[in-house]
């Protein structure tokens, strides 16, 4: 696989999903790019639906590879760096519960031929999914709320950062493969550890000012925390962990 564009999924448990995830990728108005999904140490048929979809539909290849330390972070460490060995000059991630938009890729690539380095897309909440209109909108707001807020909160300031802080979803990013390893890539933790998307975009941060927020770099996220726990729990989730339920790996 020569391409320059590489998209990288960590999953774990996710037969039931993913199948959506790489349909949406298949669907991509540019298909040139390449794929691949990084199992988590699954326990169910996440890698046999991943590989029946890849031998049906081969464009984008699709590769699956294994990391078995468990954590979104550090599957989807492995899977940047997997690209990067491959020949990747640009890798985006989104996650196995995710639906990129049709243009998703297109408008990476025309973020990186802007400029960017770094480019952070747009959350949207899923509306297949049985969640009220409400509790959508709610999210969305919560969204661009959690955006301001975090240009202002002190853990995002400071002397050592060259630019303003941008709320960027681990769900939807990409960043060129030299910037990525300059960063230091997505810490190796576990997803009620740490939030390695903050993490990752404050690393960028002290290194250039060439990122940037998207709005037509579009996902279409999932709300099954907001149905397993409602919708005040799963905001104080995101919120730092305030709510840390036993299980956080909702199916």
């Amino acid at each position: 696989m020569t391409n320059a564009l590489w998209v990288v999924i960590p999953a774990f448990d996710e037969e039931h999903g993913i199948g959506a995830t790489l349909a949406a990728l298949a669907a991509q108005r540019d298909t040139d790019f390449a794929v691949v999904v990084v199992d988590n140490n699954s326990s169910d048929r996440t890698v046999e639906v991943v590989r029946t979809f890849a031998a049906e539909h081969p464009v984008p290849p699709i590769a699956v590879i294994t990391e078995q330390q468990k954590g979104t972070g550090a599957a989807a460490d492995t899977g940047m760096r997997h690209a990067i060995t491959q020949g990747a000059t640009w890798v985006a991630r989104t996650d196995a519960d995710c639906l990129p938009a049709p243009e998703w890729t297109q408008r990476i690539k025309a973020g990186f031929d802007s400029g960017l380095r770094l480019v952070s897309g747009q959350l949207i909440p899923r509306t297949d999914e049985g969640v009220s209109w409400l509790d959508r909108t709610i999210i969305r707001v919560a969204l661009e709320v959690a955006s301001i807020f975090g240009k202002v909160r002190s853990g995002n300031r400071g002397p050592k950062y060259l630019g303003p802080y941008v709320m960027t979803p681990g769900c939807n990013m990409a960043i060129t493969a030299e910037l990525y390893l300059a960063a230091g890539g997505f810490p190796r933790t576990a997803i009620e550890d740490l939030h390695e998307d903050r993490a990752l975009v404050n690393a960028v941060r002290t290194i250039t000012t060439d990122y940037g927020l998207r709005r037509d770099v579009r996902v279409y996220g999932s709300n099954r925390r907001v149905r397993a726990w409602g919708i005040r729990k799963t905001l104080a989730w995101y919120a730092d962990h305030r709510y840390r339920p036993e299980v956080v790996d909702i199916r």
